[in-house]
């Protein structure tokens, strides 16, 4: 192009006074095709704008002092503006030229917009309403189908327009200070106002503001700034119209911040099973969890479920009633109650904390409270199981924890006072018999900490005096209203601890009577017996404690690892522990067989209990081969169990091991023997608190012997402790295909529409026993079957609260197994339909999110840790990291330099298609569920890719709406981080998916790479 045409074009627009259509007719013969005006504003060094238009425009131009257009800074467009409102009112022909140039598309609109934001003269108010004009020809279908730098540029520009208008609006409402033409004033902040409203009414305007502010912060400021001081000024309008319009605008440029955090609540359903499961399971299975993960979970189903505050606190507090009711009597019973009374309180504290939005979340609780107290035969039911007002007792307890006011709790009394009124009772004398546990357990709390303080003295000093706090704990049902109040309360950890130490300190002997030796052979076979029965209550995790810097494991803890059968731990009556040093084992026989009584002066009790076992042997050979008589053997059994009751265990735990081993002959001794040591000794000559630690003992044997009694088909008459030792033990319906079970046993809680107690633990056996992909496997493929919205709805609930027994390793196979599975073979796709496709995909995104957000905080539940289970698939070789093994995730996973490159300059070279917000925040991808995630986003990337379209196509739209609806925002620490960025522009291709707020929630705007790839896509639309 040569200097002279478009110095020709110029001269000839002003002398002849060219119409908009001839100039650019004219201009587009001077311009190379595909060129626009705004390639003007690429030049680096030139005079500035000012003189070059006077040269322009001068009658008699000076030839040789005109540039190359190229030269023109800072643009052509910002000069032709500035030489229009050069005079008090614009000059017509140069803003024809402009329009022209803006209809046909020869300038861009970012261009437009900025140079509009440069004039601030705005007391000339014709150049300001042709300015604002100007702005009515895009601003509400503004568009850039340009590369990703030009639509970040659009989002500065559009930033800077709004700053331009706040500016001048500000400016229009100082003005009416002055008193002065007040009715000019008036109509130009009007028309200022509405092309606010006419550019925040867009959403598509807001998210690409919402990219700016992220983009340039200290911009955003300025825009802050320009509001309060419009804010400020609005006193002094005085129509209102203006005023509500002013503040419309105010709060609408406000909300751009959150306009993703913006959710509403479910307002059409008032029950909630999600909640209600989780509650149970919580209660039922993991007393001794942290509260902390268990809000995280509860605060994760509310987002989730868009659960309103009242109603998911009600829900809460409906599952524990369930709970209390339908809990079997004894331990469970307190367990339930200690959830009830002491650790939900606790929970619902912790919930406060959350940010909850306007409403007090003490507003909340009282709401929640005034819609259970319509809950009448729900409330009637539970204190006649408890005895008790279990309403008020809870109310005061909150009140405590200042969940609520003294004013509401007073209310709410009252209302349930005049409800009990008509509640049916139990009959005085049932009544009197029963201790109402919720006033037990509130008063065991604080006894609790009392005990950790005795505990903590010197027991050298007083052993005496702490056999008798130890001999109060055993008396009733003291000791489980004591663990479960500890266990509720976050102390059984530490009360276990005490107790080993008890149990260590008893190891040491000095020059003993006879009294000091009973009080030693008591204090150990109390802490023996007491850690046994929490391990079985609670789980022998609660026990185990953090490796001691000396490195010596205490005798307990030894034991109980190594010689203590628990479900699913299979014992080898021939490993070494069972093996200790014979000469101690031949004393320890001798003792047992010639001794009238056992012996306690400086007896060492540990070493008696790991003899036993062997003991035992070489006393059932002696039976077996006819050198002991069954007299002798009952003089034995006696011994054993005579004076402290840990030896009796002790014997039972490698019998029980022992007998598994036996052929169907071979048990009858072994047997015979157990119930021997299982039947209590009736002597005056036993030591103090015998009936009491038989009590316990008998409790320990029957948890021990339980499996090997069922297989060998044997009966032991147990003593009575008039409750159900084992609850929720041997559920399974005999043969019956597990299959069956499961399937029958989702039909019946989805018929219900909640989940009880019962089924929970059908449910954990039946993971136990088929394995995670077995059990995944044929829940998803009864969800598939359901063909009502409804009940997929509710089957989706109720199968997110099972898979909470294990999250991570259910929605690895969900995810990683059978969702690929589902979505690869076109044969399967049919099952992909709406309405369990739908189900289905929300189904994943809730485990998905899940499971992520509490591997991200590494909390697995003590119940899950336990789990003994077959690892399902080795990830690491189905997903390989390798390089001699190319697959599409390699490129995902790859950190060559070339791909280091596209990181680095993502402007440079073309996008990878794998490429993701994931591996710019360097997140491991050694970690099976990363690897899961960013393969099935791979799976999904290529599904929205190909040629082929169908249900599976759907399900993928179905599956990224959940991930959106769902998410606060697609930011750091989402699983939406592991999506391709090239996804976003197939997505939006998509017609319910191509919406602004959906660009900005599934992409990461803290990186500079997912600010582009969002504005370009949201510019596009």
């Amino acid at each position: 192009m040569k200097v002279v045409n478009l110095k020709q074009a110029i001269l000839q627009a002003w002398k002849e006074r060219w119409s908009d259509y001839q100039w650019a007719i004219n201009m587009k013969k001077f311009f190379p095709k595909g060129a626009t005006w705004d390639i003007l504003n690429l030049a680096a060094n030139a005079r500035p704008s000012w003189e070059v238009i006077h040269l322009l425009f001068h009658p008699f131009p000076d030839v040789e002092n005109v540039f190359l257009c190229y030269n023109i800074s800072p643009s052509l467009l910002e000069a032709l503006l500035e030489q229009a409102m050069i005079g008090p009112s614009p000059n017509p022909l140069i803003l024809s030229y402009l329009k022209y140039a803006i209809s046909s598309q020869m300038v861009s609109y970012s261009t437009v917009l900025t140079a509009i934001s440069k004039f601030d003269d705005f007391s000339r108010d014709l150049c300001v309403q042709s300015l604002l004009e100007i702005m009515d020809m895009f601003c509400d279908r503004l568009s850039c189908h340009g590369k990703a730098e030009e639509c970040i540029g659009l989002c500065r520009a559009l930033m800077s327009a709004l700053n331009w208008l706040l500016r001048c609006a500000a400016f229009y409402t100082e003005k009416f200070k002055e008193m002065l033409d007040q009715v000019a004033a008036e109509n130009q902040l009007k028309m200022c106002l509405e092309r606010l409203e006419k550019i925040l009414d867009s959403m598509k305007n807001r998210a690409l503001i919402h990219i700016a502010k992220l983009e340039e912060t200290s911009s955003w400021s300025t825009v802050e700034q320009s509001l309060v001081k419009l804010g400020e000024n609005l006193n002094n309008l005085s129509s209102p119209q203006l005023r509500s319009q002013a503040d419309e605008c105010i709060s609408l440029i406000k909300s751009i911040p959150t306009m993703l955090s913006a959710h509403s609540d479910q307002l059409n359903k008032t029950g909630f099973p999600t909640i209600h499961a989780v509650v149970l399971l919580e209660g039922t299975m993991n007393l001794t969890g942290e509260t902390q993960p268990l809000v995280e979970q509860l605060m994760m189903v509310k987002r989730m479920q868009r659960i309103p505050s009242p109603l998911f606190v009600l829900e809460i507090w409906k599952a524990c009633f369930v709970g209390l009711i339908e809990s079997p009597e004894g331990t469970e019973e307190l367990k339930w109650t200690a959830f009830t009374f002491l650790k939900i309180p606790q929970v619902l504290v912790k919930l406060k904390k959350y940010p909850q939005g306007e409403k007090d979340f003490t507003e909340d609780v009282n709401c929640a409270f005034e819609f259970l107290l319509k809950l009448t035969p729900l409330l009637d039911k539970a204190d006649q199981r408890c005895n008790c007002d279990c309403t008020s007792l809870l109310l005061q307890e909150c009140s405590k924890q200042g969940l609520l006011s003294e004013t509401n709790m007073t209310n709410l009394t009252a209302k349930r006072t005049a409800d009990r009124e008509h509640a049916p009772r139990l009959k005085s004398a049932e009544n009197a018999n029963i201790q109402p546990n919720p006033g037990l357990i509130l008063r065991a709390e604080p006894t609790v900490t009392n005990i950790l303080k005795t505990m903590d003295a010197d027991h050298s000093k007083s052993p005496e005096g702490l056999l008798g706090v130890l001999g109060h704990m055993l008396s009733g049902k003291s000791l489980d209203l004591l663990l479960a109040a500890a266990a509720a309360t976050g102390k059984l950890k530490s009360f276990a601890r005490k107790f080993i130490k008890l149990n260590e300190f008893t190891k040491h002997i000095s020059g003993e009577g006879s009294k000091a030796a009973s009080v030693r052979a008591l204090l150990f076979d109390i802490s023996f017996l007491m850690l046994c029965h929490v391990a079985q209550t609670y789980g022998s995790e609660v026990i185990l404690s953090e490796s001691s810097p000396t490195g010596e494991v205490p005798f307990f803890e030894t034991w109980m690892q190594t010689c203590m059968p628990e479900e699913g731990k299979i014992l080898n009556p021939d490993h070494p522990c069972f093996r200790p040093d014979s000469t101690k084992v031949e004393s320890l026989v001798a003792l047992l067989n010639n001794s009238s009584e056992m012996k306690l002066v400086q007896m060492k009790w540990h070493e008696a209990c790991l003899s036993i076992s062997a003991a035992i042997l070489e006393i059932l050979n002696a039976w077996e081969n006819g050198v002991l008589t069954f007299e002798s053997i009952q003089k034995i059994t006696d011994n054993i169990k005579g004076k402290v009751c840990s030896m009796a265990v002790c014997a039972v735990a490698w019998l029980v091991a022992h007998v598994r081993m036996l052929g169907l002959d071979e048990r009858e001794k072994s047997l015979q023997m157990i119930r021997q040591l299982a039947t209590p000794l009736y002597s005056e000559n036993t030591l103090q608190f015998y009936n009491e630690r038989v009590v316990i003992m008998s409790s320990i044997l029957e948890h021990m012997c339980a499996d090997v009694l069922q297989q060998t088909a044997t009966q032991i008459k147990f003593p009575s402790t008039g409750m159900d030792t084992i609850p929720y033990w041997n559920l399974l319906p005999p043969k019956k295909p597990i299959k069956e079970v499961l399937t029958g046993v989702f039909t019946k809680v989805l018929e219900k529409g909640w989940v009880d107690s019962r089924s929970i633990h059908i449910f954990d056996t039946l993971l136990h026993m088929g394995g995670v992909y077995w059990f995944c496997n044929n829940l998803v493929k009864e969800l598939l079957k359901e063909t009502r919205k409804e009940h997929t709805l509710r089957a989706v609930e109720l199968l997110y609260s099972v898979f909470c027994l294990d999250m991570q390793q259910l929605t690895l196979t969900l995810l990683g197994h059978i969702l690929p599975n589902l979505l690869t073979d076109s044969s399967k796709w049919h099952m992909l339909m709406d309405p369990p496709g739908k189900a289905l995909a929300k189904l994943s995104v809730w485990c998905a999110l899940s499971s992520y957000s509490s591997h991200n905080r590494g909390q697995a539940s003590a119940r899950q840790k336990k789990r003994h289970r077959e690892d399902i698939e080795d990830y690491i070789s189905l997903f390989p990291l390798d390089d001699t093994q190319p697959s599409k995730l390699m490129r995902l996973l790859s950190s060559n330099e070339e791909d280091a490159n596209i990181l680095s300059s993502p402007t440079d070279r073309s996008m990878s298609s794998s490429l993701s917000a994931s591996q710019l925040h360097t997140v491991s991808m050694r970690d099976p569920l990363n690897r899961v995630l960013a393969n099935l986003f791979l799976l999904i990337s290529s599904i929205l890719g190909a040629k082929t379209a169908g249900t599976h196509t759907q399900f993928v739209q179905w599956f990224m709406e959940e991930c959106v609806d769902c998410l606060e925002q697609g930011s750091r620490g989402s699983i939406l981080q592991f999506m391709p960025f090239t996804m976003v522009s197939e997505l939006v291709k998509v017609s319910t998916m191509s919406s602004p707020k959906i660009v900005l929630a599934i992409t990461d705007l803290s990186l500079p790479l997912g600010r582009r790839v969002a504005a370009k896509a949201i510019a596009a639309l």
